[in-house]
This record gives structure tokens, sequence and C-alpha cells, in this order.
């Protein structure tokens, strides 16, 4: 008997031993503080308030938006913001990311100024302990005095985060439709035509995720890698007016009211990009340019990659590729095959789309470039789009810079991040107590080391190895309990 005894604490002893080292093994894991991240790329869209925007461009203030730094619109009623940059702490949930762009609203004009003047640039995006602010730089002119004001990051609006879970996130954050009140800062920074507590456009936002510093942000990547790299490396470094591109690009998004009539209310549309075009949100770039330069003559011809597809309603089907520019005697034209369905569709190949002007065409520094200089439809550009335009109607402005150098580089594009993604793991309860909102932890493109399924399953494991642990003991005492019964008299213990 006390043989049996002994074996019987023996195996005890083994059994704790085992579950001790399991569960000391697995909770350093679990409990291990989770690594910051670098928010890198991503964009915000924010109408900032409707009702305001239709009043501007209205029949009392006869008034417009103008995009600044970037932006672009999305739709007939938001503005994006772009290129994304700030921290992200995964154990706290508190996030920091500030955002690129303005916007600048005007109207009541008289003489040679306007009475309404409202600039709003650089929104960031702060959320910490259950709650939010949206902060941008403001430059008003206040009504009724004329008084103008420039302050930087103002609290311009409460964001509401309540049933968001900040904690844990490995991929794009994304968080979509916040309802944003105005704030008693923000108010007086809007030049007092709304009051404290006023309901604002809500907000959305997604932002790429990087740990640490390790990652790069897609104009890096592109600089320093891939396919682009490659094709350099293997170049001999080439001199300025020798005649040979390095590599050039095209910037241009077409038209403004184009791309929101086709993503707004009446086409419900979108566009898609392929063969390496790139979206810069207020613009397409088409890269890869091949081509001559002749820095005597001042001429260009260069052939670039990608393509663009409008899509949408009431037979909007548009097609852009085969972009190329030529520029002689201090003018530019912008060719693209063109494959436009409907009823007034067209099929044109290597038509002349738009005009612009060129005259400064001369390198600098290895690079020859043109920022945003103005752009004319021509009547074959009219034919492509249906006759939507007409001929000599403005279109967006075009920027254009071409390599000479190997070591030359490219402005960067503004970086819109990955394109948000629903979390399908994501509870569909949680969701739909709050309709509209994203979920901060959504791990379908995390990156680094670190996932939300670790420290889940690690605490699963825990829990199930403690579990053990109890009912070895509960088992323990059950068997203890029968045997002193069995030998001794004592009642059974009831103990569990």
């Amino acid at each position: 008997m006390p043989s049996s005894r002994k074996a019987r604490a023996t195996a005890r002893t083994g059994a704790v031993a085992v579950l001790t080292a399991l569960v000391g093994a697995l909770l350093p894991v679990a409990t291990a503080h989770a690594e910051d991240r670098t928010v890198q790329g991503g964009r915000l869209d924010w109408g900032i308030k409707s009702s305001f925007q239709s009043y501007v461009t209205g029949p009392i203030a006869h008034g417009a938006s103008t995009l600044q730094g970037g932006a672009a619109t999305v739709g007939g009623s938001q503005f994006r913001f772009h290129s994304a940059k700030g921290s992200y702490d995964p154990d706290s949930g508190v996030f920091d990311a500030g955002f690129s762009g303005g916007v600048r609203f005007t109207g009541h004009k008289k003489g040679g100024s306007y009475e309404l003047d409202l600039t709003i640039s650089r929104p960031t995006v702060k959320v910490s302990d259950g709650s939010g602010t949206l902060y941008a730089d403001m430059v008003s002119k206040e009504k009724g005095t004329g008084k103008v004001t420039t302050t930087p990051q103002v609290p311009l609006a409460s964001l509401d985060v309540s049933g968001i879970d900040m904690k844990g996130g490995t991929g794009p954050i994304a968080l979509t439709n916040l309802p944003a009140t105005l704030t008693s800062q923000g108010a007086k920074a809007f030049a007092g035509y709304y009051t404290a507590g006023t309901a604002l456009d809500p907000v959305s936002l997604s932002t790429d995720l990087a740990a640490g510093s390790s990652r790069k942000s897609r104009s890096e990547r592109e600089k320093s890698g891939g396919e682009k790299k490659s094709e350099k490396s293997e170049k001999p470094a080439n001199k300025a007016g020798k005649g040979r591109i390095e590599d050039a690009a095209v910037d241009w998004g077409v038209r403004r009211t184009f791309r929101e009539y086709v993503t707004g209310s009446i086409a419900k549309g979108e566009w898609k990009l392929s063969a390496g075009a790139q979206d810069g949100g207020a613009l397409f770039r088409f890269p890869r340019g091949k081509g001559t330069y002749d820095e005597k003559k001042r001429t260009l011809a260069a052939d670039f990659a990608g393509s663009v597809r409008f899509t949408g309603e009431h037979g909007l089907d548009l097609t852009l590729a085969g972009i190329a520019v030529d520029v002689r005697d201090g003018k530019g034209t912008l060719s693209a095959d063109v494959d436009s369905k409907g009823d007034r569709g067209a099929t044109l190949k290597n038509a002349p789309l738009i005009t612009f002007a060129a005259k400064e065409l001369k390198p600098k520094d290895g690079l020859v470039s043109l920022a945003e200089v103005p752009s004319k439809l021509t009547a074959e550009g009219a034919e492509a789009f249906g006759g939507m335009y007409k001929a000599g109607s403005a279109m967006d402005p075009l920027s254009l810079a071409v390599a000479l150098d190997a070591d030359a580089e490219l402005p960067a594009l503004p970086d819109l991040g990955s394109s948000p993604k629903p979390d399908p793991a994501a509870d569909p309860a949680a969701k739909s107590a709050r309709p509209g909102t994203g979920n901060a932890a959504d791990s379908s493109e995390s990156s680094g080391s670190s996932s939300n399924a670790v420290p889940i399953g690690v605490g699963a494991g825990v829990a199930v190895l403690l579990a053990a642990a109890v009912g070895f003991g509960v088992v323990r005492k059950k068997r203890a309990a029968t045997g002193t019964s069995s030998s001794a008299g004592t009642p059974p213990s009831d103990e569990s």
C-alpha cells in the first residue's frame, strides 16, 4: 500500500512539473509587449460638411473649392488626403496618423478678394483611451470682420470611436464613417460659420502599418527595389543631352469633374489601373517612360506603361492605354489608344488627347520636368469622351519627369496605401452594433512577425493547460476521497 501511494505521488509530481513547464514556456509569449508600428502610407476621405460645400458652390456664394498639395476628390462630395505618417501601439491602441494635402474654399467675391476664404489642410487623426480627434491646419477669414487667422493643427472635430477595439492591429487599419462633431476650437477656426457641436461629415481612413522602421514607403520601395532598379543597374550612366531617357513618368488626372462623375451618384462607377499605372489620388501616373530627348532642340518623344479603364452605369466604359508624350516647338501633346464603348463610343489609335505648354523643357540635375502645367482637350480628345467635353476644354494639369541620368530620382507619388479590406474573421454582431465602422485589427494584409492569432492562440492554450491542471487536481481529490471512503469509512467529498 505504501508503495502504491508513493507511485501515485511520483506520477502527480511529474504531471504537475510538465504542466508548469508548459505554462511557463507559453506565458512569456502571451504577455510579451507587441512591437510598436509605424504608420506609413494611406488615405483619409472626408467631405468636411456637405452642406457647406453646397453653399460655397451654390447661387449665393458663387464660389469654388480648390485642391492643394496632391489632395483629390472621391465621389461627388468627399476630399481625399494622402501619404499617412504616424505611429500605432497595438498594446494600448493609441493611434496617430497625419495626412498630406488640403482644400481651399472661396466665395462671395468682392473686388479682387473673397469674403469667404477658408483652407483646411494636413488633417491628423489621433485615437486614445476610447476617444478620437481630428486636427488640421486652418487658414480662415473671419465672417463679418475679414480678419485672417492661421492656426496649425486645430482640434477641429471630435470623432466617435466608441465600440471599436483599437488594440492588436497588425495589418492595415481601416476606420469607416466615424461620426464627427465640430469642437469649440474648430468652430472658432471655421470662421464662425458653425457653432460647436455641429455635426460634420463622417470620416473614413485607411493606413498601412510597418513593423518599426523595417519597411519602406511605396515611393522608397520604387526607388530602391524591383524591376525599376534592375533596369537602371543594367544601363551605363548617361549624360544629359545624349538622347536616351533613363526613366520617365507622366502624371495626369484626366479631369477632376470626370472622375467625380465616374464615382458619383449618377454613374456609380469606378476606375481600374493596369499594366503598371499607379493611382495618386488626384492623378494617375504612367511610369517607365522610354524614348529620346534632344537638349539642343528641346524635343522629347516618350512612350509610357500603364492603362486606366473607367466604367459605370449609363454605358460608361472608357479605356486609355498606350500613353505617349511628344514635345516640340514649346508645345506638348499627350496621345493615347482609346477604346470607348456605347452609342457614342470610339476606337482610336495613338490619338492626341490634350495639348500643353512646354517652353521650359531643359534639364536640371539630370532631370527634365514640368509641374502641373495646364492642358486643353483636342478635337480627337473630345471624340474620345463621346462629346462630353468640347475641344479646347480645360483638362487636369499635367506633370512630366524625365531622368537623363541614372542617379536622377523622379518625384514621389502621393502614397494612398493599400486598399482597405474587410476582416473576414470579424464578428458580424460587433459590426452591426456600429454600422459602417471598420475593424482596427484587420490582419488580411499583415506585415512583420506579429499576428493577432498569436496572443489569442497562446491565451487559449494556457487556458486549456490550466483547466487540465485543475482537472487533474479534481480527479486526484475524487480518487483520494473514494479510496479513503472504502478504507476508513469517511463520507465521499463533494468538493469539486
